[in-house]
């Protein structure tokens, strides 16, 4: 299901045996799109510290309690890697903390979601019991330890969602808005829209743009391109934050834009994984 993004700040993080703290922010991967770090505040029980959480730690939100339950002690995030989160996260501090929890690195090919590797995969499931998590983490252990060297020195792509807000977008003819915000899938935790203000040049509406249809992204210029001409983004369906936005609207959306959805492409994914 879609959420907007901005309404899981300040959700609480809920460990095993306690709460770790509230959200702050979210680091997504800039090539795929895909929220990977959740920036909690942790409060007097931590000295304030901030910490990353993956959402691979992380259950279904509670939407009605404001809460994000957790498979992670309090103890484990009290000695996970100490990462500077006002500072730009480093590969190497992804090692880092990607290792201590035993996870895999999400740049390495095997594609940790969306598709065949979502959050819920290291959940206990019938399908996927300790024993066969225990076996999966065994053998990637052998090609994470080959891979290091050649990924130490990467860029990493790691971006904050609160600093790309007010991104001015774009299109091929014009600008059109600035980013408002984003819809997140709760289950891949993919960035599935960005929510574009277009209040400086089309008063009082709101539209969604995927990201798979953005150009370029100048990040030092804070601009983002978008291949869509403004007459069509003019044209098309307008985005209401009191509604839920179903799959019936983004196969509308999709359709106006003349565009292929993305969701057959990640169920055949995900029944390819269950069925290898």
């Amino acid at each position: 299901m879609l959420h907007e993004l901005k309404k899981m700040e300040s959700f609480t993080i809920g460990a095993t045996d306690g709460p770790i703290g509230s959200v702050k922010d979210f680091y997504f991967d800039d090539e795929s799109w895909v929220i990977r770090y959740l920036v909690v505040e942790t409060g007097d029980w931590l000295k304030s510290r901030k910490v990353l959480i993956s959402p691979l730690a992380l259950l279904q939100p509670d939407w009605e309690r404001n809460t994000l339950p957790a498979t992670i002690s309090l103890a484990k995030v009290k000695n996970s890697p100490d990462i500077d989160t006002d500072k730009p996260v480093s590969r190497q501090h992804e090692m880092q903390y990607l290792g201590y929890y035993g996870y895999p690195y999400y740049w390495d090919g095997l594609g940790m979601f969306p598709g065949a590797m979502a959050p819920d995969m290291y959940l206990p499931t019938e399908a996927n019991t300790a024993k066969e998590r225990a076996a999966m983490k065994k053998a990637s252990v052998a090609y994470h330890k080959k891979e290091k060297a050649a990924h130490r020195d990467d860029d990493p792509h790691l971006r904050s969602c609160e600093a790309v807000t007010g991104y001015h977008i774009h299109a091929i003819d014009g600008e059109i808005g600035h980013v408002h915000g984003y819809l997140l899938d709760d289950r891949s935790w993919a960035i599935r829209y960005v929510i574009v203000n277009t209040s400086n040049w089309w008063v009082g509406h709101k539209v969604l743009i995927s990201p798979e249809w953005f150009q370029d992204i100048d990040w030092a210029e804070e601009r983002v391109s978008v291949d869509l001409h403004r007459q069509s983004v003019e044209h098309a369906p307008d985005y209401d934050e009191t509604m839920e936005f179903s799959r019936l609207h983004e196969k509308a959306l999709y359709a106006h834009y003349k565009r292929i959805g993305y969701w057959p492409v990640e169920e055949a994914e995900e029944v390819a994984a269950l069925h290898p």
